[in-house]
């Protein structure tokens, strides 16, 4: 019979074994010789069924394009040219650029002006050497290796970039999310940071989309670490922050979802974690993007916002809890019911709404949200860690999410009853989207540790 120190020794072997047969397989890339199970390689079909993004659709996609989508294309083609003049003068204080944003940047020339509003290059010229290194240390000491691949393995299968198994850019994320995970040993790994880090490849090169996922976490204007950390503060205070702005300008729709026990937990998860995409259109999700790289978190709460005021009428009319979840992660991502133009366009009233009202930028963060050890040095992981043995109870951190979703609950019900009627109409002169002008236009149980790998 081995001993507990043995056991730990035989235990710790067969992680690293894991491993490195794990390195291996994403070394090997698209040589024949790598072994790809069957289910990891779903048949599909290109021919007229993958749209500008490079993602595949059940139905083909027309043939001839109308004359909307002609004009579009000259339009973007026009922009095209604007944008490389602005680029290579860059200021990212002037007016004309906020403008041009909220247009939307034209797909061709997102590389070049997400690496130049997350300052990604001169990044990588200060740290050169950095991620090399850290990629060497996640092949030897990486406790996440498991789950990264687990994740890769998932993300955007759809997509051509990402469809077939070991492809170049399952590579990239594999080693962009191992490396991380060495550099900020402090956050490690969270499952929604393998769609970060997966939309950034679509556009960025390998290093590039590490320096670019290092900026959204650290950086303040993004501050993705506090949504990623064990205990989730930031997510928290955004929930709470929603809240809040629900019951003051959308009291109606507030008080249905308590009635049906949609807690904003359940609908906002990816909105926040991965600002939005796989819950709206891709295309529309991009523009938001291209405005939350400007503009910063307060972005997010504002087209949370936005989504459910424009669609308040027809939630309303929804009578369950899973049916409103369903229009809102699975229906509004197949069919928004607006265009892009209109919905970005409601977005940038609502974000001046929301300043009038002094609600546009949350309660100051706690200094949980932000990294509080040093980057970039190595830091061995415990036995523990090593051999992938979860923890049989819940951290005080784990536990105090736990409780602080049940007391957002109780306050929500109290908040809800010292409301208007449930039967009164929406207070449009409290917060109208549409100036006269454009009218035209039940948390039972929470698993924080599963929430990580959600």
């Amino acid at each position: 019979m081995m001993t507990i120190d043995e056991e730990q020794q035989a235990l710790l072997k067969r992680a690293a074994e894991e491993r490195e047969l794990i390195f291996n397989r994403y070394s090997l890339g698209l040589d024949p010789s790598n072994q790809v199970d069957p289910w990891e390689n779903p048949t599909y079909e290109i021919y007229h069924i993958t749209d500008k993004y490079g993602f595949m659709h059940d139905s083909r996609l027309p043939d001839i394009r109308d004359a909307h989508e002609v004009q579009k294309t000259k339009i973007e083609l026009e922009r095209d040219k604007k944008w490389v003049k602005m680029i290579d003068k860059w200021n990212p204080h002037h007016e004309k650029l906020r403008k041009r944003v909220f247009k939307g940047i034209p797909d061709r020339m997102r590389w070049p002006a997400w690496k130049k509003l997350l300052n990604v290059e001169e990044t990588m010229s200060a740290n050169t050497g950095v991620y090399a290194k850290m990629l060497e240390l996640s092949r030897k000491y990486s406790t996440e290796v498991r789950q990264i691949d687990s994740d890769v393995n998932r993300q955007f299968r759809d997509n051509l970039a990402f469809r077939e198994r070991y492809s170049v850019k399952q590579v990239s994320l594999f080693n962009v999310l191992n490396a991380y995970s060495i550099y900020n040993p402090e956050l490690g790994y969270c499952q929604g940071m393998a769609c970060v880090a997966g939309v950034l490849l679509l556009y960025m090169q390998e290093e590039e989309a590490f320096w670019a996922l290092n900026a959204l976490i650290v950086n303040e204007k993004y501050a993705m670490h506090g949504l990623f950390i064990e205990g989730f503060p930031k997510l928290t205070r955004f929930l709470e922050h929603h809240d809040r702005i629900m019951l003051k300008i959308m009291p109606k729709l507030h008080k249905h979802f308590m009635k049906h026990n949609v807690d904003a937990i359940l609908y906002s998860i990816k909105w926040f974690f991965v600002v939005f995409v796989e819950r709206i259109p891709f295309s529309l999700s991009l523009r938001v993007w291209d405005i939350f790289l400007l503009e910063g978190d307060r972005v997010i709460t504002a087209m949370a916002i936005t989504i459910l005021y424009l669609h308040k009428n027809e939630l309303l009319r929804l009578k369950d809890m899973d049916s409103i979840l369903e229009y809102l992660q699975v229906k509004l991502h197949k069919n928004f019911g607006y265009n892009d133009d209109f919905a970005i366009e409601a977005l940038e009233r609502v974000m001046k709404k929301l300043k009038e009202h002094k609600l546009d930028v949350p309660p100051p963060a706690k200094v949980t949200e932000f990294p509080t050890k040093p980057l970039g040095q190595f830091v061995e992981a415990d036995i523990e860690k090593k051999i992938g043995r979860r923890r049989s109870e819940y951290t005080d951190t784990e536990k105090q999410v736990i409780n602080d979703v049940i007391l957002r609950q109780e306050q929500n019900a109290m908040e809800v009853q010292s409301t208007v009627s449930y039967e009164t109409s929406e207070c449009a002169t409290a917060f109208d989207l549409y100036d006269s002008a454009s009218s035209r236009l039940t948390l039972d149980h929470t698993d924080s540790r599963s929430m990580r790998h959600l």
